[in-house]
């Protein structure tokens, strides 16, 4: 992106403080920054703050675009619009589209092909029509029988920076609580409960016969072609220990403190949902992430399936005394940019691409604050 901006008046987020100054973004990377104030041909931001592009690694958006009821399918170009649209005004200039694979109902959005959806994102950034940065995070579900066959359009495309390796086999994980399972799928997923009862009576063979083979095969694919992998709701330390050991870096929604600490002593960043840090807890029960955070254990945020909660969430744990104001940004922003290494964003400083969030903090009457995107800006041109 050629030109050049200059913000004055803007509290900028900076990884370990927040300085009142200005910007100067050319061919759309940051040229420099300071203190201070300017007067000549520069953008006002009234005292507002200026953070980082919000780099999402995990978001169900785009498939509930695609799918807005259970069995309804949306078309691709529309859908992603839409997908794309909401993200970028939540202040998310980068976002890795968590696409599922393997499911046994050919009707489920988890149990098609992606064909279609993929070439409608490169057709559509081909044409310039997207505001965010999109990326492929592609999860698999090792116990469904097909999940290998599903992944065959992901293989080799360069959009793909990211694999989780999911069980959702009641009894374990996300949903040791077969109680709560049989509320989700009943009610998000339109299942009767005939139906919920028939794939748990299933599950454990299928669990058996195909998660061990499905899992090294992706995992072999993240070591050849160099992708990210990360494993998902850890619930005990052996599965952390497993996932260190196959390569993972990230730990996506721990359900216990036990795993989120294991993945901490092992290296590997721990992600939580913007939703679970809103709402004060986990809709499936499971640890609540402000008790990680509490802990030193919650590296990054992810909106899960809220595109803005997650710049709503890092705010919270502001209000709430748990972050400073650049600590609780970085878990937006340069945290997950460096576990998927995004090295080029992520952080205001010298060279990095100007993706900006112009944020306004407005007064409520409960007596809170709330945080108002106002403008945003993907290498230096206005996407919001």
């Amino acid at each position: 992106m050629s030109g050049s901006m200059v913000f004055r008046n803007a509290r900028m987020v900076l990884a370990n403080e927040v300085v009142r100054g200005t910007l100067n973004a050319v061919d759309g990377r940051i040229a420099s920054f300071q203190g201070g104030d300017t007067a000549e041909g520069t953008l006002d931001l009234e005292g507002d703050y200026l953070l980082p592009g919000l780099v999402e690694v995990h978001t169900d958006n785009f498939e509930r675009h695609l799918m807005p009821r259970p069995k309804v399918h949306w078309a691709e170009m529309p859908a992603l619009l839409a997908h794309d649209a909401e993200v970028a005004s939540a202040g998310i200039t980068t976002v890795f589209d968590a696409l599922g694979v393997g499911e046994a109902d050919t009707e489920s959005l988890r149990g098609s092909t992606w064909h279609k959806v993929l070439a409608t994102i490169d057709d559509c950034a081909t044409r310039d029509l997207l505001r965010a940065d999109h990326h492929l995070h592609v999860r698999c579900e090792l116990p469904a029988p097909n999940t290998v066959e599903l992944f065959e359009p992901f293989c080799g495309h360069p959009r793909l920076s990211l694999i989780s390796l999911m069980d959702h086999t009641p009894g374990q994980r996300q949903w040791e609580n077969i109680d709560l399972a049989r509320i989700y799928y009943t009610g998000k997923k339109g299942w009767s409960r005939e139906k919920f009862e028939h794939r748990v009576a299933e599950a454990g063979a299928l669990q058996e016969r195909y998660a061990a083979p499905h899992r090294k095969h992706f995992v072999d694919y993240c070591r050849t072609h160099g992708i990210a992998l990360a494993s998902h709701d850890d619930t005990t330390v052996a599965h952390v220990e497993q996932a260190h050991a196959e390569g993972a870096s990230l730990s996506e929604f721990p359900t216990t403190l036990v795993a989120a600490r294991a993945a901490r002593d092992r290296g590997l960043s721990t992600v939580m949902g913007g939703p679970n840090v809103v709402r004060g807890g986990s809709h499936s029960g499971n640890v609540a992430a402000v008790e990680l955070a509490r802990n030193g254990l919650l590296d990054i945020l992810s909106s899960d399936y809220v595109p803005s909660s997650l710049l709503g969430a890092a705010m919270r744990l502001v209000a709430d005394d748990v972050f400073t104001l650049p600590r609780a940004v970085a878990t937006v922003t340069s945290a997950p940019a460096k576990a998927t290494r995004l090295n080029d964003r992520g952080s205001i400083a010298q060279g990095m691409r100007a993706d900006l969030v112009q944020v306004h903090m407005t007064d409520m009457a409960d007596g809170t604050q709330h945080a108002v995107v106002r403008s945003v800006w993907r290498e230096g041109r206005r996407v919001l």
